[in-house]
């Protein structure tokens, strides 16, 4: 079973993937009026298919690392709220 790295791991997995999916967003002028929109428009911007695979790949592994960091966010709120009873 994998292990889920500490917080400060998951914040600089998450930076990374930041910086390489600006660069991304740079490159191709991928600037939307919502964040919905975003992928749809990669769609039609990104000619490099390697550089729309890495798009994609970014925005799972983001949201992975997102929820994971977010999770042991919740979890040592709720542990150390329970030290305060």
């Amino acid at each position: 079973m994998f292990e889920t790295p500490p917080l400060p791991e998951i914040q600089k997995k998450l930076a990374s993937i930041t910086n390489e999916m600006l660069e991304l967003i740079h490159k191709y002028n991928l600037n939307t009026q919502s964040p919905f929109e975003v992928v749809a428009h990669a769609r039609l911007c990104i000619t490099n298919d390697e550089d729309y695979i890495r798009f994609l790949e970014l925005s799972l592994e983001g949201r992975i690392y997102g929820d994971a960091g977010a999770a042991i966010e919740k979890a040592e709120a709720s542990a150390h709220g329970n030290k305060a009873h």
